[in-house]
């Protein structure tokens, strides 16, 4: 029988937060190195990423990275008005941050350096489960798919590209997909970068 969508957010959710602090140390760093080796930060100067949580795999060695090749490096936060929306704002290793509601940093800036989804170049998104056709299974919030849904409108170019960030063991063979959910551009994993194309045929890298 096939799995709900919540029944593979338990299993998923469940499997990530069991991995040890040294196996999510190992898969941190080979995540950094398959986004190097796919040159996933070339052509991108406004980059954001994320602060890892409930066992998601942490990208900020690689966010190290990009801060080291001189890319502007962005966080999710939320709207301080209408909570059901993200923000983006400037950050680098070292800076303050402050907890909001769900108890994840944000940058410790006023809301006027704030900038949106549409001035960023890639987004690294977290994810709890992807399959080759690119779909993303989100924690279910919806707060990436309403700040980007204005992507669904875009016919002939993307800004930002959507790079979905997972552990390998994330991937399902498919995953139903819903009117407003907003497909990602890429995938990496610990282990490979999977690019999508429009006709649906994932390429490894």
């Amino acid at each position: 029988m096939t799995a709900t969508r919540t029944e593979l957010r338990q299993r998923m959710r469940a499997q990530r937060r069991a991995l040890s602090e040294s196996a999510q140390l190992h898969a941190a760093h080979a995540l950094r190195q398959t986004a190097i080796r796919g040159q996933l930060l070339h052509n991108h100067q406004n980059i954001a990423f994320y602060l890892c949580t409930d066992g998601e795999i942490d990208v900020l060695p690689l966010l190290q990275r990009a801060h080291a090749m001189g890319r502007h490096c962005f966080l999710p936060v939320l709207d301080s008005m209408a909570r059901e929306r993200l923000w983006f704002m400037p950050w680098q290793p070292g800076d303050r941050l402050i907890a909001n509601h769900f108890g994840i940093g944000e940058p410790a800036l006023g809301m006027r350096h704030r900038i949106s989804a549409a001035h960023i170049n890639l987004i690294l998104m977290p994810l709890v489960a992807f399959d080759d056709q690119g779909n993303r299974l989100g924690m279910g919030g919806g707060f990436y798919d309403r700040s980007l849904a204005f992507l669904t409108r875009r016919k002939h170019w993307r800004r930002p590209a959507l790079c979905g960030v997972a552990h390998e063991f994330q991937h399902v063979d498919a995953l139903p997909s819903e009117a407003w959910d907003v497909p990602l551009d890429t995938c990496l994993t610990e282990r490979r970068l999977i690019r999508f194309h429009r006709d649906h045929h994932p390429r490894r890298e």
